[in-house]
């Protein structure tokens, strides 16, 4: 850790003193040098932009995206408009990891616009943004199945109440087929590289692709000739580039699922900030499961 000055705010600005800061994979790549043309981030900086915490000024619990960074601390410095009541339902230690899984999970679901009708395949379904796209499919789809390896994370998946397909059995493919004769009608994909390429012919035709995720080593293609042939869509990470207003929109009602008990964020581990190192290690491993989470 390193010690800087107490924050100070400027006009419109607040600091929220934090409770629990989300760590995210994505943040593992950023500090290795990827994705440059989507992070401006550059060293020296600080990582983290979901945190959860009390406003200093007013007292009140908050969630906040920070923005481009500086949520691994103690205290940051964030926009006002930044800034997100959260409900006394909803613990800090949730409320952290909702800012980015929920946020992320709805504004998928919109842009697929994924509905009563749809079989939905979650491929990587362990991770915190994995989880809540199961519990989000349960609630607004027809049918949900989760892809994931690893025995353990498997069984607490399904505890959560998930039909669960382990991609490690050779015949992985052919039981999703054996549910999902058709194919998917969309599919959530978490992790990109050589699992979820396979998983390509399992897309119905007419079907929607979210390649968002990159932790298998790269997103996820489909040649554009079967995409015509069989009348599929495609979408990137432009799907979760959200403007502000739209994004603090959404952060709100992922809090209001979370406090209803519709949502629950799986926070599977926690780490003190000091340790953070610790906490990268085990997210660039793929050892954990859910969320993770700093504690100040």
């Amino acid at each position: 850790m390193t010690e800087v000055p107490e924050p100070v705010p400027g006009p419109d600005e607040v600091v929220v003193e934090i409770d629990a800061g989300h760590v995210l994979w994505v943040e593992t790549a950023v500090r290795r040098g990827l994705g440059k043309d989507w992070f401006p981030l550059r060293p020296p900086y600080t990582p983290g932009t979901g945190v959860a915490g009390v406003e200093v000024e007013s007292g009140r619990r908050v969630v906040a995206h920070t923005g481009v960074g500086g949520g691994y601390a103690e205290r940051v410095v964030v926009p006002r408009a930044h800034v997100t009541p959260l409900p006394p339902e909803v613990p800090s230690l949730d409320a952290a990891a909702l800012v980015h899984d929920a946020t992320t999970a709805q504004a998928l679901f919109e842009a697929l616009a994924i509905g009563s009708q749809d079989s939905v395949l979650v491929v990587g379904a362990s991770g915190g943004l994995g989880l809540i796209c199961l519990q989000l499919a349960r609630l607004r789809a027809k049918s949900v199945i989760a892809l994931a390896r690893d025995a353990e994370k498997i069984a607490r998946i399904e505890a959560l109440g998930f039909d669960v397909i382990d991609t490690e059995q050779v015949d992985w493919a052919d039981q999703v087929r054996d549910q999902l004769p058709d194919g998917a009608d969309v599919v959530l994909d978490n992790v990109g590289g050589p699992l979820a390429q396979s998983v390509v012919e399992l897309l119905a035709h007419g079907g929607r692709w979210s390649a968002h995720g990159m932790p298998g080593g790269n997103f996820t293609t489909i040649d554009q000739s079967q995409l015509s042939a069989r009348g599929q869509q495609l979408v990137g990470l432009d799907a979760v580039q959200l403007p502000l207003d739209r994004r603090i929109m959404l952060i709100a009602q992922g809090l209001d699922l979370a406090a209803r008990g519709d949502l629950h964020a799986i926070v599977g581990q926690t780490f003190p900030l000091d340790n953070v190192v610790a906490a990268h290690e085990a997210v660039e491993a793929r050892t954990v499961f859910g969320s993770t989470v700093l504690i100040p």
